[in-house]
């Protein structure tokens, strides 16, 4: 850079910063200008005279920033009234003035490129809509790769981008060269070409959105802080400013950096878990051929680095490997204007620019920025109602794409709030996914620390956050860990993924990364060979486990209006049901056993604590008589699959084991060793025979201990999560999360059968189904067996690859896994036909049996057999295949 790098390995960070500040390479402004001039404030009234707060409003908005002129701008388009928009400081004055403008559709789940996608396009048409020039330029986008592992996973998000219908195109270098003249190809293996992604001005659509939201009625309140959110009966009543208080049936968290304090400052604290980082992008004054606009936006993942044209210059930033994290304490604006540039700290990012665009050597730098930006534990935004306070709604934590969400996740908000649910399923961005326990600011410093550096890291398949671990643990983690452990992490729950025999590389397992076959291929295998021929023991503490209890009737009649299935069991018996929302889509996925007759134990996925918690509570009457506790943290719970795992118990508890006397999904309590009260349920969630015993956590180690000691004769074992994965997918069992969500109902995946339709019973969801079941499904959940593809060479699928049929596309995978039993590839999906004029067609059993199927891995497809059922019947034909050739090698002998 002119008159400031010649080399950028020859000077020291230091002498970088010395070099530019005698150069005079400086713009004249001060240093935290930044890239974009705030537009006029839309107060009506000077400063001195800020016009007086309403006394009362339907909905706060707190957050006059890019998300919540979004969602004030959506609500009023819904026909919301009476909404106000409270800001500390000017509009669109925080982070959307320092962000780099940039709307891509590179991201890492569909729902935040389907976000994005809806951005681009209404920031596009906002100009026309406003008269508000908006600086949106259409510039396209080139992800690079320099190693095939990352132009695999380019590949992988070309697949997916194509099924939700986002134009994109996988290119070889040449053509990367030909797109934008300053890039340096030699070191690529190829690029992703989004064509569709745009640069703006974030200010301008600020106040954009902010003059549509104004037309229809919001009201814009600047330089008003909120000090607290009034609760009343755990519902919001209002918001305490420093100008007033403001009575409200609604209160939306759009506070940014901020949006963690304003969250503990309510009057029931709530929690919103995310921390600031400092984030850095540099300036340069126009080329010496100053770039176009419309130059495409480069993100070169592996070198940390983005890059977009500005003002003839051009605009670089990145994610560093070692973040700033940074304290907002006290919600002050000012300290968004008094953060510092740190040359010695961007210099790795300016190395890896001039590597990439080693033109740019010669230019002048006019500025480096320090934007902070909002990240989460899991790195995507928080969105929804709270668990603890209703009415109380967020939608903060953007991860630094703040710009490309906020038009779409706007909509979903505002969708949420009006319709009860938005049209897109938001559960990977649904703030119940987290629960108090991550609110800790420890717990966010140091995993923001790791999160912000993830941005851009390579991604495969089942990789796991390394900081804030054994957070959770079960009481059995040290006693496992000794045994070869390898650990996942689960809602902040340790959980084992497979256990490693002893004399295997520990380090060489734990950092095999891979789209191929992982080099846990054969301990997983031995695994389910021991779950299908003698008897293993899974650690399943970290599921969610409630009671509900009454002293009359109260509990049955609940769960008879939640549950799709009867309830109205005998004492004892186990009933896999869906909670369903009105739409008929799955809440929840649960088991519920029936302790005693005004007695019920659910048990729920990992990760639905909150989640389900929230929607039992939300239609729980206020019955002092009906009782609902948490008892998860009081059970251990230990899967025992395996034809054996009876003989295991039979010894444990001297009570027959067997079917005749221990029926298929029932539940006694028993003796299992000295241990009294141990609830020994016949499922396994796998398939597979076995029980499940939920142990009280003080007898956990020795109930494990005898289960082991007892189960040696039988060839007992350790297993992991990766063995039930194999095992439940085989089987075509869904489970919620992956396979499951709001959106899909039980006739859609084969579960009509657990539906009480011929019970004169209401429950959520029932006119929903009865409606769907007289006009039929248009799309089902299927098992594809992939054929014609090698283990061994062939990428593997994971989940999220597009399904075609007879050449056309019809659906995507929601999970999969290497059966050991068919030896082959099963992937679980939806699929749907062509819709016509519109209007979804209805599926037909010979949609799904006569088409010839295919799997899109990366970009290569492979021929898939379709089933609608389990493939029980290939089980008993490889089963037959194999004694018949052990019978004619012995009779050949």
């Amino acid at each position: 850079m002119r008159c400031c790098v010649r080399s950028s390995g020859a000077l020291s960070p230091a002498l970088l910063r010395q070099v530019f500040s005698n150069a005079g390479c400086w713009g004249a402004g001060p240093a935290r200008r930044g890239l974009w001039s705030s537009p006029r404030s839309l107060a009506t009234v000077g400063e001195a005279h800020p016009a007086p707060l309403p006394s009362q409003a339907r909905v706060v908005i707190c957050g006059g920033g890019i998300v919540g002129t979004s969602v004030a701008y959506h609500l009023a388009k819904l026909g919301w009234t009476d909404i106000v928009l409270l800001e500390q400081g000017r509009l669109g004055a925080g982070t959307t003035r320092l962000c780099a403008g940039i709307v891509s559709v590179a991201k890492p789940i569909s729902i935040e490129s389907k976000m994005a996608d809806y951005s681009n396009a209404l920031y596009e048409r906002l100009e026309e809509e406003t008269g508000v020039k908006t600086g949106y330029v259409k510039t396209g986008s080139l992800c690079l790769a320099q190693n095939q592992d990352r132009f695999l996973s380019l590949k992988r998000l070309a697949s997916r981008l194509k099924v939700i219908g986002i134009s994109c195109n996988v290119i070889k270098p040449k053509e990367v060269a030909q797109l934008h003249p300053l890039v340096n190809i030699h070191d690529l293996a190829g690029a992703l070409h989004l064509p569709g992604d745009a640069v703006v001005s974030p200010p301008d659509v600020n106040h954009a959105l902010a003059v549509a939201a104004a037309s229809h009625g919001v009201q814009i309140h600047e330089r008003t802080t909120v000090n607290h959110v009034l609760v009343e009966k755990g519902r919001v009543t209002g918001v305490e400013t420093d100008r007033g208080p403001i009575e409200c049936e609604y209160f939306i968290n759009c506070a940014g950096q901020w949006a963690y304090e304003l969250g503990q400052a309510s009057e029931v604290k709530v929690s919103v878990p995310l921390h600031g980082c400092e984030h850095f992008y540099l300036l340069t004054k126009p080329l010496q051929q100053p770039l176009p606009a419309n130059t495409p936006v480069v993100m070169d993942m592996d070198g940390r680095i983005y890059v977009r044209a500005w003002q003839g210059g051009i605009l670089s930033g990145g994610f560093e490997k070692n973040p700033k994290p940074i304290f907002t304490e006290g919600r002050n604006q000012l300290e968004i204007q008094n953060m510092q540039e740190d040359w010695d700290h961007f210099e790795p990012m300016l190395s890896a620019l001039l590597r990439r665009m080693p033109s740019l050597d010669s230019c002048e730098i006019h500025q480096l920025v320090n934007c902070p930006e909002s990240f989460t534990p899991d790195m995507r935004c928080l969105m929804g109602e709270t668990p603890s306070v209703s009415g109380y709604f967020v939608l903060a934590g953007m991860n630094s794409s703040g710009l490309s969400f906020a038009g779409g996740a706007g909509k979903y908000l505002a969708e949420w709030m009006t319709y009860g649910y938005p049209s897109g399923n938001v559960w990977p961005l649904e703030i119940k996914r987290f629960g108090n326990l991550q609110s800790s600011r420890t717990f966010l410093r140091h995993r923001v620390m790791e999160v912000m550096p993830l941005l851009y890291e390579l991604k495969v398949p089942r990789w796991d956050f390394q900081t804030g671990r054994q957070l959770r643990t079960s009481p059995l983690y040290d006693r496992l860990d000794t045994q070869g452990a390898r650990w996942m992490e689960k809602h902040g729950f340790e959980r084992a993924k497979y256990f490693v025999p002893p004399g295997k590389d520990l380090l060489a397992l734990d950092q095999s990364k891979t789209f191929y076959k992982p080099d846990w291929f054969d301990i997983v295998g031995a695994e389910v060979k021991c779950c299908k021929e003698a008897v293993c023991v899974i650690d399943m503490s970290s599921f969610t486990k409630f009671e509900l209890s009454s002293t009359g009737d109260q509990a049955l009649q609940l769960l008879q209006h939640l549950c799709a299935n009867d309830l109205d069991v005998p004492v004892g018996y186990i009933v896999h049901t869906g909670m369903l929302n009105e739409r008929g889509g799955y809440e929840n996925d649960c088991s519920v056993v029936r302790i005693s007759k005004n007695s019920f134990f659910i048990i729920s996925p990992t990760d639905q604590q909150v989640h389900c918690w929230a929607w039992i509570k939300k239609h729980m009457p206020n019955d002092p008589h009906l009782h609902l506790e948490d008892v998860s943290w009081k059970y251990t719970a230990l899967n025992l699959i395996g034809p054996r795992a009876m003989d295991v118990l039979s010894e444990l508890s001297y009570v027959s084991m067997t079917p005749e006397h221990f029926p298929s999904l029932f539940c006694k309590e028993m003796s299992v060793g000295y241990a009294n009260g141990i609830r020994v349920m016949s499922m396994t969630h796998t398939g597979e025979p076995g029980f499940m015993l939920y142990v009280p956590i003080e007898y956990a180690l020795h109930v494990y201990n005898e289960v082991m000691s007892v189960g040696q004769k039988y060839g007992i074992r350790n297993a992991g999560y990766y063995a039930l994965r194999s095992l439940r997918i085989e089987k075509f069992f869904a489970f919620w999360g992956q396979d499951l969500d709001t959106f899909t109902t039980p006739l859609e995946c084969g579960r009509e059968f657990r539906v009480k339709f011929d019970k004169d019973t209401d429950f959520i969801g029932r006119e929903a189904l009865l409606r769907q079941r007289q006009e039929g499904v248009s799309r089902r959940f299927i098992m594809l067996v992939l054929e014609d593809h090698d283990t061994e060479l062939d990428l593997w699928p994971w989940w999220g690859e597009p399904v075609y049929r007879n050449g056309e596309l019809v659906g995507v995978t929601t999970s999969s896994a290497y059966s050991y039993t068919l030896e082959r590839h099963v992937c679980l999906g939806f699929v749907s036909p062509p819709s016509q004029d519109g209007t979804p067609a209805i599926i037909t059993p010979d949609f799904i049996n006569r088409g010839d199927y295919e799997v899109d891995i990366a970009g290569q497809r492979y021929p898939a057999k379709a089933k609608l059922y389990p493939f029980s019947s290939l089980f008993a034909q490889q089963r037959r295949r194999k004694d018949d050739m052990e019978l004619s090698n012995f009779q050949g002998k």
